[in-house]
């Protein structure tokens, strides 16, 4: 089905990376392909129930962005818009020269400036009202960052942040998809960020038992669909991808990375932070984007699977994607390597599915060295695997029940 020409399929023409894994879409390829992991001991989460995450450890936001910039965003933006700046340049657009009004930016968010607001909250207890920064809501509001991404390069089309919890970067992108379907726009800046490793947002996840206790290796702890998974390993990140229309793109001569073909969406309607037990609402996002895209089930070559490293997650998703898919389709998890980003995922994930369509890839899933007996699914562990990859599908699943699903097909 790939390449078909109803005027539906929208081109990825940019993608720009930042995550634990490196600065630039090259440094995170390879380290994705070889399945290294990212989790390490954090200092600034010392004394805490848990103390090790996944942190870009190699940004620096003043070399990046310059000092007197850098000093009024949040982490989370400055994150997003190095990976922006990333994604436009490698689309082969220029910011001078197009038509402003016709570009659009939708990034997905989850939390917004959470190590902003912990800090202002400690001046305002410690030292009064007087100690607070008034930059406080520009820089922890949710909203910002689509704001500074589109001051930054001119962009004064429709401006949003999706906010679905772990869905958030999907969402964003089937978002962006859907006003370039519509006309509205020509060019949509998309994708999700998230830097909340903050003490109480670490603590938050930490009692609800939701983050791996493997302190001691933290390198081990994010080990999707393997036998001894204990939980995830929370991570920053930012994932960017700029989206044209295919003729729009073809017509400029742009190199096309991969195509959107499908996207869909759902609730479970269930529980607040437990996904439904039978996998009922990712099941219906999962068939409605690959309807959206006119691709069957059989079709299917790759999957990036949410694949936390929860114990309940991973189950019911291997179970979704074997009753929708059977055992075709080759999954990876990329968290093994990154850890989970939280609202940046699943744009990060999309990211890496563009990838993995474009050099017929599947990268292994880091840390896996069992699968758990109760997973029927083909996980690829160890060395990535070689083979073509006509259609892939990317999954992003959330608190509150939310399902974002991407089917992405090669250019």
């Amino acid at each position: 089905m790939a390449g078909r020409d109803d005027g539906r399929d929208i081109a990825v023409t940019g993608l720009g990376l930042v995550t634990p894994a490196g600065i630039g879409v090259e440094a995170n390829w390879a380290r994705v392909r070889a399945a290294e992991p990212t989790a390490a001991v954090d200092p600034e989460l010392a004394g805490l129930i848990v103390d090790i995450d996944c942190r870009a450890g190699e940004f620096d936001a003043d070399a990046e962005l310059g000092k007197r910039l850098a000093w009024r965003l949040d982490r989370y933006a400055q994150l997003a818009l190095v990976a922006a700046r990333e994604a436009v340049k490698d689309s082969g657009l220029d910011p001078d020269s197009w038509n402003g009004a016709r570009v659009g930016v939708v990034l997905g968010n989850a939390l917004g400036g959470t190590a902003t607001y912990e800090r202002q909250t400690g001046n305002l207890l410690q030292e009064g009202p007087g100690a607070v920064s008034p930059m406080l809501v520009p820089m922890a509001a949710v909203n910002m960052v689509s704001g500074y991404v589109a001051m930054d390069c001119g962009a004064t089309g429709p401006n949003l942040v999706t906010a679905t919890a772990c869905a958030s970067g999907t969402t964003a992108i089937g978002t962006a998809r859907d006003l370039l379907r519509s006309g509205t726009c020509d060019v949509v800046i998309t994708g999700g960020t998230e830097a909340s490793l903050s003490p109480a947002i670490v603590t938050g996840f930490a009692r609800m038992k939701a983050l791996s206790r493997r302190t001691g290796n933290p390198a081990a702890a994010s080990r999707p669909f393997d036998a001894d998974r204990d939980g995830f390993v929370i991570a920053e990140g930012a994932g960017v991808l700029v989206l044209e229309r295919v003729a729009d793109a073809q017509a400029r001569g742009a190199r096309v990375r991969a195509r959107i073909s499908g996207y869909g969406a759902s609730a479970d309607a269930h529980h607040a932070t437990a996904p439904d037990p039978e996998g009922k609402g990712a099941e219906r996002a999962i068939r409605a984007a690959l309807a959206d895209a006119g691709a069957l089930p059989d079709e299917v070559d790759h999957v990036n699977a949410h694949g936390t490293s929860t114990p309940l997650n991973d189950v019911i998703e291997a179970r979704v994607l074997n009753r929708v898919l059977g055992q075709r389709a080759a999954v990876t998890s990329v968290k093994g390597v990154t850890g989970h980003s939280l609202g940046a995922a699943g744009a990060i994930e999309a990211a890496c599915t563009v990838l993995a369509v474009q050099e017929g890839l599947v990268p292994p899933t880091a840390n896996l060295d069992s699968v758990d007996p109760s997973i029927d699914i083909d996980v690829v562990a160890k060395i990535p695997r070689m083979r073509r990859i006509e259609v892939a599908m990317s999954n992003s699943f959330g608190f509150g029940g939310q399902n974002a699903v991407l089917v992405v097909t090669e250019a």
